[in-house]
């Protein structure tokens, strides 16, 4: 028995306890022996690139399996699209393509040449744009590399291919047009339903591009009840100032919408990290001491080390400890850094569908010296260290139960295992996406579990994933959500 009263759970007992607890206007909910567990929190998702994804053309690895495939897709979108305005589409992987490469600006160029159009791949870290698209954004032969990204070119004529790397935010932000409204009323809402269709009542918005006005943006958002689950958001680590200079920081605002950390995006340039590590220490220690909490977009084993090595330099300065922060992703984590990250306090947030969609390809293009590092999740645990769950989405599907068959299984969608020694028990791989999700937004106090007190956010579903057949977790349906102690959605 778990009773509400307005948007909190009041009281969680047996059925003994019922005759206490009802009135003339109490509604029961006869479960009928189906499972209630706690609402999921996704603890780093891209909004307004799921919304692109939503309107876009899918060409994920189901949807498309050659060149072809995406060239025909464009085809008929272009066919139903008013000559000049963009076209776009999300989710290739050339890993997954017969011809196993990106497709380019001439092959673009034959179906859709009257359109301009942009091609984002899964990762969102590289796109591919057609001649109409490279044009708008000032691409030509002669254009210079830019100092965080990478223009592919033909390797005899040096022409940019039209494939570029880690440009596609500067892309949507300076050279594509921005949502209309009725792109965006119609973008915001399907992504409301998906969300509460999947049982997610939090999420937790990790863009490093979130300025002052995404954040205005959002909260009418949720003022507005465009979107129905709780936002916790980023601020983009070039925003952060701007949110000070507003009083705005960490944990700023309520149950619906508040501030998070700041997002910290570390990369790969010429051999080295970037920012620089001073540059990173200096910068990190003037965000934390402005009382801000600390997420490091950190992927490889050299981007994890530049992240702690900056939290190790502001704990010589301001203790870490207490502050929860975060290492986005954590994909490569050899054992020594285990008790640094432990002793530094530090949560990692972690992506469990990634296991399950691409599994396959990191068996087969990750160094072999890195794989036993891949996405850990018991090791961590065992060290003490708190771990959150998340999809990274639109990069890989959003659903939660996907991500905790893979915890549980380390099974790829391919049959292949990765680190199966890694894997952990269902009990623990639900907790990753309900109280570790909300220890790294600092709401353990308020969401997580069904304990008295706590908001009345709850999913109702149709098998108990702690007893189910591991390899049919992502199979369970959601049947209701509540959120608030209202019916938001029901099966």
């Amino acid at each position: 028995l778990v009773a509400l009263e307005d948007v909190t759970i009041s009281a969680v007992g047996d059925d003994a306890d019922l005759e206490g607890l009802t009135g003339r206007r109490t509604r029961i909910i006869d479960c009928e022996g189906r499972t209630l567990i706690p609402g999921f929190n996704d603890a780093h998702f891209h909004l307004f690139s799921l919304i692109r994804k939503v309107l876009s053309i899918d060409l994920s690895p189901p949807a498309v399996k050659s060149i072809a495939d995406i060239k025909d897709a464009i085809r008929e979108k272009a066919a139903a699209t008013p000559p000049g305005m963009w076209i776009s589409g999300t989710d290739y992987n050339e890993f997954y393509l017969e011809e196993k490469r990106c497709p380019t600006r001439w092959e673009l160029d034959e179906v859709a040449p009257d359109h301009p159009v942009v091609l984002s791949h899964r990762s969102l870290h590289a796109c591919v744009l057609n001649s109409r698209a490279l044009e708008l954004a000032g691409i030509r032969m002669e254009t210079e590399e830019p100092p965080d990204g990478r223009i592919e070119r033909d390797l005899e004529t040096g022409e940019p291919n039209g494939v570029l790397i880690n440009m596609l935010g500067y892309i949507r932000s300076n050279v594509m047009p921005s949502f209309s409204e009725d792109e965006l009323d119609e973008g915001i809402g399907l992504v409301d339903d998906l969300f509460l269709s999947q049982g997610i009542t939090s999420a937790q918005e990790a863009t490093v591009s979130n300025d002052t006005r995404r954040w205005e943006t959002i909260c009418g958002f949720v003022l507005d009840e465009d979107v129905h689950c709780r936002v916790s958001m980023m601020s983009g680590f070039p925003h952060w100032r701007a949110f000070q200079e507003r009083g705005l920081k960490t944990f700023i605002g309520d149950d619906l919408m508040r501030l998070g950390g700041v997002k910290v995006m570390l990369g790969v340039k010429e051999g080295g990290i970037t920012p620089h590590q001073d540059e990173l220490n200096r910068e990190c220690l003037a965000i934390h001491e402005a009382g801000f909490q600390l997420a490091f977009h950190a992927v490889s084993q050299p981007m994890v080390n530049a992240a702690l090595n900056a939290l190790e330099f502001i704990n010589g300065h301001a203790k870490t400890n207490g502050r929860r922060h975060r290492i986005e992703h954590c994909g490569e984590c050899p054992d020594g850094y285990l008790e640094r990250i432990r002793k530094l306090g530090v949560i990692i947030v972690t992506q469990p569908p990634f296991i399950y969609y691409n599994g396959e390809r990191y068996l087969a293009t990750v160094e072999p010296s890195q794989q036993p590092y891949l996405y850990r999740i018991k090791s961590p645990l065992r060290h003490g260290i708190v771990v959150a769950g998340s999809s990274d989405s639109p990069v890989v599907p959003n659903n939660p139960l996907t991500g905790i068959q893979a915890a549980v299984t380390r099974r790829a969608e391919s049959g292949q295992y990765l680190l199966p020694d890694e894997a952990v028990s269902p009990e623990a791989a639900l907790s990753l996406y309900t109280l570790g999700a909300a220890h790294a937004s600092f709401e353990d106090g308020i969401k997580g579990t069904i304990t008295p007190g706590k908001l009345a956010d709850l999913v109702l579903l149709n098998a108990d994933p702690t007893q189910a057949d591991p390899e049919s977790i992502k199979d369970i349906k959601v049947d209701m959500t509540i959120l608030g102690g209202k019916v938001v959605w029901e099966r």
